[in-house]
């Protein structure tokens, strides 16, 4: 029978219940689910285990918040915080609480009262929507179904089926505190996180039983596709592996011998019940009896006045409790703290863009009227109306305009947003991409003095070199057109002459004396009217820009000051920060001239190129044939007359720009095959990602490879390093050549003594030498016109590992080639070794997915790297013998390869990584300080800026992240 339905509440709540609040590393979910849980007169037990506390004031801010910081348990010692937390509860009833989750205050009083009238329930909740929070509205989801209500068999095993047959999660229900302190006292304390909510379940149903009470509960927060713990408690249950049934039949014994009401007449009869319920819960999320994810109504909030504006789904489930203006009300409670306090991660997102937009619009503009920045403050507010600054700024201006009923109705929502909190977003916002990119570029303009200096120095340089801007407003969009303008206008450089290509109607009459001059085109004939723009310019470098892009407010001055002494550039690339579609900040921080990089993504390489005038119009201009790839082609053109010399690479970003779309372009792959072909490939094209190229050169030679091996102690390694060679090598142009010391392990050299197989000999040295030497050494017994450099504790992955490797080595712009090393995890150890990375010569991307993309798609595209290490490295064996080989005097201890791809690129020749080829390798670096120290100064000017990488990166980490905000030396380079 079902228990008695108590409106009593008896006991102060605060006498009844407390709330176990738990966080780890989300400051902004506690303090928000602080705030909201406050509200109810009943203690808070905060566990925070994050490595740093909280501020005091949090934990003081109110009289029933009990805020204990607790690092000693980390992420994964939940078991452990939460018996901790558990064993000091006084009050007779709990529940669990997380930190993104809204329980109903008065779900919880219902269920406290229920529980307080039926001393034989253990736990007792309502039903549970799940949410997901965006930038201007929430999505709400159904996740329970209408289950049995009631759980009151007499007899434990009924309940405890009944129970799993329709499963309703009931860790975060209102519970019996003795019964939870009893489970955390008995819990093993190495259980998993899946195990921990399979057995809680049981022990709580095997001791008293549950109510489901007809009421809304709780609102949960979507875990984004997958769980928050990488855990799935289904397959848990359902994997049939040996391990998998091992640890069932382990946990079954273990609650078997619980003293619970579960009768069982032996200990194998209480495991095979305990199993039995296992597959009671499996069957229910299998076949989703009580649990689903279904979207059934969308709340928008994008107006002060009116509210969450709620959008219903076709199906409406009316035997849920949530279709009712009381719960809508609680929901707008939930949503008001939500967007006030926002701290999803989806939301974040989101929000990145939105408040990037809405500081543009608070940015002063030349020419600013109190109307036009009225008109702005509200473009801005009509973007998020949760935004207090932007509130604030719009209520100050509506004043000076004297509009005081809209300004005191923006005034109360500011007060409304700061009684929930006074921080505001400002903190979190600096902390995106986003608000770190402008933090990045405040400094890296001028002071008023630096300015004199610069403009002294200019004009005693016949006013330093001129620039070109093409502006193409195809779409005739004014106000895009007005901020590229007013960039260059506010910008400190006015070397400029402007050439706007508009399909519009001009606004002024002009000509091409004026600084601004306005061109009327259409789409078919813009290029031309590019090109005959380009021969009459009087300036010396062109650059291609968009009508929206803003142009940063030093780049110019400082690509003035630094092509002053570059007689010898044709063509600089500079950096770029670029604004998605939603209105985030990425930077787009490029290599020095990387020509395998720009033939793999030429949408973000060949943009926004500085051009010398006389160098474009040699070449013959943009191509009206490749109308979406104007850059890419004139770069190929560019490289075709001249080669590589002369193509240079600026770190500073010049431009605020569109993020371009990567998607299919004919023109890209058009111009790209028309450039291989002049150089003499008939080239197979493409692509695994839109907008990115894989080039096979399909060279017709299939020369002989000599893969060298030094032997090394370790014989497992040694043996899977040949198998795999010999076993998954589908290029058959090889020979390997195994190099042994004097003083290898009795072990290996007994193998190697009775080791045949038609392609691998033996070089057996006379004295000892270094891993360097032997490399030499079997590189002068070698045959092959080609040399690999591996390591004996490396496996390679991919069959066709030697083409893809000579597809590259037989170029003859290229030296070196190496692939991305990754362990047997499938996590990358090495992609590419840069010179200054982490104190030393490193890799970025350690610990990525080996199929992530990574910053600028660099994981996954090939491109030229400074140096790759000898794991695993092809190089031409007459250019190995021209280059000395391996220094294996400096370089004994470690390095030689890095010194050996350097030696390589100052004779000319590229390094390439490429991502196609795959070796399992850990990819350590030498732990050699002396050789390292030797690098170093041999290489100091490779090391003081890597040209494969960028100095507004850091080096540290895993690299290619936002280095550390600094002034330019604008002082260097007027010396």
């Amino acid at each position: 029978m079902q228990g008695k339905n108590s409106s009593e509440h008896g006991a102060a709540l605060h006498e009844q219940l407390t709330v176990v609040l738990m966080s780890h590393e989300r400051p902004a979910f506690l303090r928000r689910a602080v705030r909201f849980y406050s509200d109810l007169p009943c203690r808070i037990l905060v566990l925070d285990s994050s490595a740093q506390a909280q501020p005091a004031d949090m934990a003081g801010q109110f009289a029933n918040v009990d805020y204990q910081h607790v690092p000693q348990y980390g992420y994964w010692g939940v078991r452990a915080k939460l018996a901790y937390g558990v064993e000091q509860l006084t009050t007779p009833f709990m529940v669990f609480a997380a930190d993104d989750d809204f329980h109903v205050h008065d779900a919880l009083r219902e269920a406290v009262a229920f529980m307080d009238a039926n001393p034989d329930y253990g736990l007792c909740q309502g039903y549970s929507l799940m949410y997901l929070a965006l930038p201007n509205s929430v999505n709400y989801y159904r996740r329970d179904k209408k289950v049995c209500e009631d759980y009151s068999a007499e007899l434990a095993q009924d309940r405890v089926l009944e129970y799993m047959h329709q499963y309703l999660p009931p860790f975060y229900a209102v519970q019996r505190t003795e019964l939870v302190q009893d489970w955390f006292a008995a819990l093993p304390h190495d259980a998993s996180f899946q195990w921990q909510e399979i057995g809680h379940t049981y022990y709580m149903l095997a001791r008293a039983k549950a109510r489901i009470l007809p009421i809304p509960y709780v609102v949960r927060e979507m875990n984004y596709g997958y769980s928050e713990h990488n855990t799935e408690i289904f397959h848990t249950l359902v994997h049939n592996d040996a391990k998998s049934v091992a640890e069932r039949e382990t946990y079954a014994t273990f609650l078997a011998g619980l003293p619970t009401q579960v009768q069982a007449q032996d200990p194998e009869q209480g495991k095979q019940f305990a199993l039995q319920s296992f597959e009671a819960l499996a069957d229910s999320l299998r076949t989703g009896r009580a649990l689903t994810t279904e979207l059934i109504f969308q709340s928008g909030w994008t107006n002060i006045a009116s509210g969450p504006q709620r959008r219903f789904g076709p199906r409406q489930y009316v035997e849920m409790p949530f279709y009712n203006q009381a719960f809508f009300d609680q929901l707008t409670h939930f949503e008001f703290l939500l967007h006030a306090m926002p701290a999803g991660r989806v939301q974040l997102s989101g929000l990145e863009g939105v408040w990037t937009r809405q500081q543009n619009l608070m940015l002063a503009r030349n020419n600013d009227t109190p109307e036009s920045v009225v008109d702005r403050l509200w473009q801005a507010h009509d973007i998020n109306v949760f935004n207090r600054t932007v509130i604030k700024h719009l209520a100050a201006q509506l004043e000076l305009l004297v509009d005081d009923e809209e300004a005191q109705t923006l005034r109360d929502w500011a007060a409304r947003l700061e009684a929930v909190s006074i921080e505001g977003n400002r903190a979190t916002f600096d902390k995106t991409l986003s608000g770190r990119l402008l933090k990045w570029l405040e400094p890296r303009q001028p002071d008023a003095q630096e300015a004199e200096s610069i403009a002294r120095h200019l004009a005693a340089n016949d006013g330093g070199p001129q620039f070109g801007i093409f502006l193409l407003d195809l779409d005739n969009d004014i106000e895009k057109l007005q901020v590229s303008l007013d960039s260059l206008l506010e910008g400190h450089s006015k070397a400029f002459k402007i050439v706007v290509f508009t399909t519009g109607e001009a606004p002024a009459a002009t000509t091409a004396q004026n600084t601004l001059h306005f061109v009327r085109v259409t789409q078919s004939n813009y290029v031309d009217k590019l090109n005959q723009s380009a021969r009459q310019s009087p300036c010396d470098w062109l650059l291609l820009a968009e009508a929206g892009d803003e142009f940063t407010a030093g780049g110019l001055l400082r690509a003035s000051l630094e092509l002053l002494g570059a007689a010898d550039c044709r063509a600089v690339a500079t950096d770029e920060i670029q604004r998605t579609a939603e209105g985030a900040l990425v930077d787009v921080f490029r290599p020095g001239f990387n020509l395998d990089l720009l033939q793999s993504l030429p949408a973000v390489m060949a943009r926004h190129w500085l051009v010398r005038r006389d160098v474009f119009m040699e070449v013959g201009g943009y191509q009206a044939d490749f109308s979406k790839a104007l850059e890419f082609d004139l770069l190929l053109r560019i490289i075709e007359q001249g080669g590589l010399n002369g193509l240079a690479h600026l770190d500073e970003p010049l431009l605020i720009a569109r993020a371009p779309v990567l998607e299919e372009n004919a023109d890209e792959r058009l111009a790209l095959m028309r450039h291989l072909g002049n150089r003499g490939y008939k080239a197979k094209i493409t692509s695994a990602q839109p907008g990115t190229y894989q080039i096979d050169y399909r060279h017709t030679e299939r020369p002989l490879v000599s893969i060298i091996v030094p032997a090394g102690d370790d014989l497992p390694a040694l043996q899977q390093c040949l198998q795999g060679v010999l076993l998954r090598t589908r290029y058959n142009q090889y020979e390997v050549v195994v190099a042994v010391n004097p003083n290898q392990s009795a072990e290996v050299n007994d193998w190697l003594g009775t080791y045949q197989h038609p392609k691998v000999s033996i070089l057996r040295t006379d004295k000892l030498m270094s891993v360097p030497a032997l490399y030499n050494a079997a590189s002068q017994q070698a045959q092959g016109e080609y040399l690999v450099l591996l390591g004996a504790d490396s496996e390679v992955v991919n069959p066709n590992w030697l083409e893809s490797l000579l597809n590259h080595a037989q170029r003859p712009e290229v030296g070196v080639v190496g692939p991305k090393l990754i362990d047997r995890d499938g996590k990358v150890t090495q992609a590419g070794l840069i010179l200054g990375m982490n104190g030393g010569v490193g890799s970025a991307f350690v610990g990525e997915k080996q199929d992530a993309n990574g910053y600028m798609h660099r994981l996954a595209l090939e491109q030229n790297y400074s140096a790759v290490s000898k794991v695993c490295l092809m190089i031409g064996k007459a250019l190995f013998t021209d280059l000395g080989g391996l220094d294996s005097s400096t370089f004994a201890e470690g390095f030689s390869d890095v010194d050996l791809c350097l030696k390589a690129g100052q004779a000319g020749y590229l390094t390439v990584w490429t991502p196609l080829v795959q070796v399992i390798h850990q990819g350590e670096m030498p732990q050699a300080p002396n050789a390292l120290d030797a690098l170093r100064e041999k290489w100091a000017a490779a090391f003081a800026q890597d040209q494969a990488y960028n100095a507004n990166l850091a080096l540290s980490g895993k690299g290619f992240s936002l280095g550390k905000s600094a002034p330019v030396d604008w002082a260097q380079l007027l010396a």
